[in-house]
């Protein structure tokens, strides 16, 4: 299964998380680096936001995405108006191009959707030149998404059936401490190194927070989606009593953390 992701709706995702892994994307950039001339692939691009935050560079010389949605796919291409620009459907496990193609390969929130992500790291290795980066950075749903941990802390007090969800949530591939770091050397990546990058979620309302996981996206929002209408009411207002803490609804600001890596493909200068 090249993805664990549910996607009900493109705009759906961005509501969710889009808008925040644009906050995300430029600090990835800044950690795997970038030069003039290049040649970037972007391994699940989803909406787009690593590919279009890259095309701000204009120096770069090509920038590849793909994602294995087709609605992300669709939603992304409908965006895109760079001719540098080039999206489409494939599995991060098995990319359509030929070895030593990109000078950078960048996977932005992806790897820990993919079951075989070893095999994913392995294929943007591939297909990366000797001395080129390979980059990916995950979220910490364990110790650095308050706000989704909110969520799920929440729900569980609630109902038992979500404790096997949760536990599934947080410890979703390469979020362990080291273990991205230890799965990029074991495929092979040279000078690896490991950081965590912050950004904040800042919600305008319970409704801006609650609205998408409401409607269905994402991992929680397909269990709440599934539940009957007593169980469904009580989750809402336990989640509503969550995000207002006592005060009145209005905005807040959760501090998100993701965990990132980049090594440098053997050979090369």
């Amino acid at each position: 299964m090249p993805s664990s992701f549910n996607v009900e709706s493109a705009d759906g995702y961005e509501r969710l998380m889009g808008r925040w892994s644009k906050r995300l994307a430029p600090l990835l950039i800044d950690f795997a680096g970038l030069a003039d001339g290049e040649r970037v692939l972007d391994v699940g691009c989803g909406t787009g936001s690593l590919a279009f935050t890259l095309a701000e560079r204009p120096g770069l010389k090509e920038i590849a995405a793909i994602d294995y949605s087709p609605v992300f796919v669709e939603a992304a291409t409908r965006r895109n108006t760079d001719p540098r620009i080039a999206i489409r459907q494939a599995d991060a496990c098995a990319l359509p191009f030929e070895d030593n193609r990109f000078d950078r390969a960048m996977s932005l929130l992806v790897l820990h959707f993919v079951p075989e992500a070893a095999k994913a790291v392995a294929e943007m290795a591939r297909v990366v030149r000797p001395g080129g980066v390979v980059a990916a950075t995950v979220w910490d749903h364990y110790g650095g998404m308050s706000g989704m941990r909110m969520m799920w802390d929440t729900v569980v007090m609630l109902d038992e059936n979500a404790l096997p969800l949760r536990r599934k949530y947080c410890f979703q591939p390469m979020m362990r401490p080291g273990e991205m770091k230890a799965c990029f050397i074991d495929q092979g990546l040279a000078d690896v190194g490991e950081t965590s990058l912050l950004i904040r979620m800042d919600y305008l309302s319970f409704d801006d927070y609650w609205q998408p996981i409401a409607a269905g996206e994402g991992p929680l929002g397909r269990y709440v989606a599934g539940l009957g209408a007593g169980k469904r009411e009580a989750v809402d207002a336990a989640m509503r009593a969550a995000y207002e803490a006592g005060e009145p609804d209005g905005p807040r600001s959760f501090a998100s953390v993701a965990w990132a890596c980049r090594g440098r493909v053997a050979g090369g200068g």
